[in-house]
């Protein structure tokens, strides 16, 4: 139901996500959702009869139809430039999700459009927002471990599996493989972790998939501008799934299952550690959508630093192509 005062809210995207956008929508006080767009207008409809909002197969008709105050984009890669400086050039602001866009260059478009439009803008880089990993980050902060010396994350998981929408295997769609959709979420969880950004990269790659044109698998070494280094190891071939990050110090590790546990060591064997959720990690995305609206602030993860995530991707790529270590920029 529709208060006034309610922030408005569109949803570009009818797919599996689309949900968890809305079920965050109506948990946070001061939004309502109005709109769901999908080009198959049997799922936007299938959508849109569950939350009682209006349904559309066109994005431009219904932005200005409804001129809803916020436009969540949760659409394949290639359309995330597109849709936002629409949204944004009608006075939308953005919940848009993770990787920005398929480019540092088309960020740079998204950001100039939302400058022009005074609009905010928040990147849904959900590892902000994981429980586990906000509790990861105030062990570090603390400094109760010592200091930090390194991070080992590794993701495995069966990529190409039949059930993934074609658009991700296509690297003109999607931007790339595991590493572009996986591997942002290690690039940004170690940027985040560390309070810092990346700055130089060595990594090696291989493209083994059994359907499409994009990477299967990645090795990644890199540092931050703080001297932190860290190394990201990820298949989608067939395996054992893992996803799992070690953060080790001078005086003990953690390790990290986002989304699951945190367990510590202090020279023994890992013990868990007890993590208290206050809300979904979507909630606390829209919930500092909206405190930057209603603050004239900017988000806590920011247009600018999803650039960066883009930035270190494509010196991924670089790397692996030249063999050679790349800085980034």
């Amino acid at each position: 139901m529709l208060d006034k005062g309610d922030l408005r809210v569109a949803v570009l995207g009818a797919g599996a996500i689309a949900n968890e956008h809305f079920d965050a929508v109506q948990a946070t006080e001061g939004l309502a959702a109005c709109a769901v767009v999908d080009i198959d207008y049997a799922k936007a409809n299938e959508v849109a009869n569950f939350y009682e909002i209006k349904a559309y197969t066109d994005y431009r008709l219904m932005i200005q139809t409804e001129k809803p105050d916020v436009v969540a984009i949760a659409l394949p890669h290639f359309l995330h430039k597109e849709t936002a400086v629409f949204a944004a050039e009608h006075g939308c602001h953005l919940m848009l999700e993770k990787p920005m866009a398929l480019s540092v260059l088309e960020c740079d478009e998204i950001i100039e459009a939302g400058r022009k439009a005074d609009i905010r803008i928040l990147v849904g880089h959900t590892q902000h927002y994981m429980a586990e990993n906000i509790h990861a980050k105030k062990i570090i902060q603390s400094g109760e471990l010592g200091k930090l010396v390194m991070i080992h994350d590794i993701r495995h998981t069966n990529y190409f599996e039949d059930s993934r929408p074609q658009w991700f295997v296509e690297k003109a769609k999607s931007g790339g493989g595991i590493l572009a959709n996986l591997g942002t979420h290690s690039i940004d969880k170690i940027q985040w972790l560390t309070d810092s950004t990346v700055r130089q990269i060595k990594a090696s790659i291989s493209y083994y998939g059994s359907r499409g044109n994009v990477e299967g698998s990645g090795i990644i070494y890199l540092e931050t501008v703080e001297g932190i280094p860290a190394t990201i190891v990820q298949s989608g071939y067939l395996g054992a799934s893992r996803n799992e990050t070690e953060i080790i110090f001078t005086e003990g590790m953690l390790k990290l299952v986002t989304g699951e546990s945190l367990w510590m060591s202090r020279g023994d064997s890992y013990k868990k550690l007890e993590t208290v959720i206050t809300a979904a990690p979507f909630e606390l995305q829209y919930s500092d959508l909206l405190t930057a609206i209603r603050n004239h602030s900017e988000t806590s993860c920011s247009p600018e630093y999803g650039r960066s995530v883009l930035a270190a991707l494509e010196a991924v790529y670089r790397s692996a192509e030249s063999g050679l270590e790349q800085v980034v920029y």
